[in-house]
C-alpha cells in the first residue's frame, strides 16, 4: 500500500479486538465507566461559536471559522498546532483512514454522540466521561479572555445540544482557570447542569493552584460534592521541554510533569487540609510517577517540615486520599512495579478506569481486567465502582447496548 494512498479501513474491523475482549470477559453484568474519553470539538466550531457572547471576540472567532476551516480555526482560536501523534502514519487516528461509524449507523443525533455511543459498545462501557482535545492546551493561550470565551461557549454548547441526546454520555466542565472570577461563575452557572459530573482544569498552564484567588472556586466546588479534576497534556513550547528533540520524548515527560508540579504545589501548601471535602482526580498522567512523588514529597517533608505547616500527615497519605485515572497505564516487564503501584495509591478504592479514546495511546477495559494481581472486586471497583462513588452514578444500572457483535 503507498504511503500516500491508503484505502478506508472497514469500520467492522475498528474496535475488533476490543469487541471481542468484552465479548469474552463478561462485562455486562457490572458497571463500566470510562472518566476519560474524547471528541474532537474543532470539527463543530460553527455550532460552538454562535454560543460566544456577542462582542468583538465572537466577531473574530467567526471570522477564523469562515476562513480557517475545522483544523485551521482549532490552530487559530487555541493558539496551539496539535501534531506529531500518527507516527508518520503508522498509527492511525480515529477520523483518519477509517470507515466512520456514521456510514453503518443510522442516527438522528448528533455525529460525536454516535461516534462516542457505538465506540463505548464495542469496548463495553456502560458511562463515559467526554472531554476536549485541541482545548486541552487553551490554557497556554496569551488572552485570557479567549480562553474564558471560548469555554463558555464549549460548556454552553456541549451540555445543551451534546449531552441531553443521550444519558450515558457525561462530562466535567473545562474551568476558564486562568481567570480565577470567571473559572467561579463557571463553577455557579453548571454545578446543577444534567450530565456535569464534576469540574476541570486542564494542567498544561502556569498558574499556581494554591493561589488564595481560587479559595472561593475551591469552596464552591467542595460544596458542589463534585471531583475537580487536573487533566494533562504536554507543551513542546516549554524552557525545559525544547531541550527534547522526540515526540517520544516530551510526551512521555510531559504529561507527567504538569500533574506533578500542580500535585506538589497542592499538598505542600496545604489544600487538602483547607478543603477536606473537595475530591480530587489526576487524569492521563499514567500511574508510574505517583510513586516517586510520593516518596521524593515525604522524604523532603521529613526533613523541613517547617515549610509545609498545614500538614498533618505525609504528603503520600494525602495522595492516597486522591483518584487517579487509570490511562496510559504503563506495562513494564517487571510486572511487580505495576503491582506495587496499585498497592501504594490504594488502587481498589482510588483507581478509576480511563481509556482515553479515540487517542492514539488508549487502553481498552481489558487492561485492568486482566491484571493477574487484582481479585475480581478489585477489577469491578476500578473498572467503575470508584468512578460511581465519586461522581454518583448509579453502579446498579448496566446501560450497554444489548449486542456488541
Amino acid at each position: 500500500m503507498s504511503l500516500y494512498t491508503r484505502s478506508r479501513i472497514p469500520v467492522e474491523n475498528t474496535l475488533l479486538n476490543a469487541r471481542l475482549q468484552a465479548a469474552d470477559r463478561g462485562y455486562d453484568d457490572f458497571v463500566v465507566v470510562d472518566v476519560d474519553a474524547h471528541h474532537y470539538e474543532n470539527r463543530a466550531w460553527v455550532d460552538i461559536v454562535p454560543y460566544m457572547e456577542d462582542g468583538p471576540l465572537k466577531q473574530w472567532a467567526e471570522s477564523m471559522v469562515k476562513r480557517g476551516g475545522g483544523g485551521g480555526a482549532s490552530a487559530a482560536l487555541t493558539g496551539v498546532q496539535l501534531g506529531n501523534q500518527e507516527v508518520g502514519g503508522r498509527i492511525i487516528r480515529a477520523g483518519r483512514n477509517f470507515s466512520d461509524p456514521l456510514d453503518t449507523v443510522k442516527d438522528d443525533r448528533h455525529p460525536d454522540v454516535v461516534r462516542m455511543l457505538w465506540a463505548m459498545d464495542q469496548m463495553g462501557i456502560d458511562y463515559t466521561v467526554m472531554f476536549p482535545t485541541p482545548m486541552l492546551t487553551l490554557g497556554l493561550h496569551p488572552q485570557v479572555e479567549v480562553e474564558v470565551a471560548l469555554a463558555r461557549a464549549y460548556c454552553r454548547w456541549l451540555t445543551r445540544e451534546l449531552l441531553p441526546q443521550d444519558d450515558r454520555i457525561k462530562t466535567m466542565i473545562y474551568l476558564p482557570f486562568n481567570d480565577p472570577a470567571e473559572t467561579l461563575k463557571m463553577v455557579h452557572e453548571f454545578k446543577d447542569v444534567p450530565g456535569v459530573v464534576g469540574f476541570m482544569v486542564t494542567s498544561v498552564r502556569h498558574r499556581m493552584v494554591h493561589h488564595n484567588d481560587y479559595v472561593p472556586v475551591y469552596a464552591a466546588i467542595q460544596e458542589t460534592g463534585k471531583p475537580l479534576a487536573f487533566h494533562a497534556a504536554y507543551n513542546w513550547t516549554e524552557p525545559s521541554m525544547t531541550q527534547l528533540n522526540k515526540f517520544i520524548s516530551v510526551h512521555s515527560l510531559g504529561f507527567t510533569t504538569c500533574n506533578m508540579i500542580h500535585m506538589t504545589n497542592w499538598i505542600i501548601n496545604g489544600l487538602p487540609e483547607r478543603f477536606p471535602g473537595l475530591k480530587v482526580l489526576w487524569i492521563e498522567s499514567g500511574l508510574a510517577w505517583i510513586p516517586f512523588l510520593m516518596q521524593r514529597l515525604d522524604n523532603e517533608y521529613m526533613m523541613r517540615t517547617s515549610e509545609a505547616p498545614l500538614l498533618k500527615k505525609l504528603p503520600s497519605d494525602y495522595m492516597r486520599d486522591m483518584y487517579f485515572s487509570s490511562q496510559p497505564m504503563e506495562r513494564h516487564k517487571n510486572g511487580r512495579a505495576l503491582e506495587v503501584t496499585f498497592e501504594m495509591i490504594d488502587a481498589p478504592n482510588r483507581l478509576m478506569y480511563s481509556s482515553d479514546y479515540p487517542h492514539w495511546d488508549y487502553d481498552v477495559p481489558a487492561v485492568i481486567h486482566d491484571l493477574p494481581f487484582l481479585d475480581d472486586k478489585a477489577k469491578r471497583q476500578i473498572l467503575g465502582g470508584n468512578a460511581c462513588e465519586a461522581f454518583g452514578l448509579d453502579p446498579t444500572v448496566v446501560r450497554k447496548a444489548p449486542s456488541r457483535g
